[in-house]
């Protein structure tokens, strides 16, 4: 029972983890594109997302190969929560129209 509880605790860590890093990696994005010097923001974002999941993950796993393997299949199910989440409903209708998608998304940033 107390490696149930375990294991739930380390999928928990890997949702909260993957939101993390996926979620700052859309707020990144929004803000680089825009941004007088995205490089910072880019690469700033990375080493900080990078640093925090890999010091996270080694932190839980405590050299267990399972925990680790528990935690990304979080981190794994975080990433399709994110990508639905922020999602814009107009891309999904322009996902087959790869011309009009470029059109839209280029008219978007320019309009900003």
């Amino acid at each position: 029972m107390d490696n149930l509880i375990i294991i739930l605790l380390i999928l928990l860590v890997g949702l909260i983890l993957g939101i993390f890093f996926f979620g700052g990696l859309w707020w990144t994005t929004k803000k680089g594109v825009v941004s007088k010097s995205p490089v910072i923001w880019f690469f700033g974002s990375l080493i900080i997302r990078l640093g925090v999941t890999v010091a996270v993950i080694y932190f839980v796993s405590n050299s267990h190969w399972e925990r680790m393997l528990v935690c990304l299949a979080g981190f794994i199910i975080a990433r399709t929560i994110v990508l639905k989440v922020t999602q814009l409903p107009e891309v999904n209708k322009l996902v087959n129209k790869p011309k009009e998608a470029y059109l839209h998304l280029f008219e978007r940033v320019n309009s900003k």
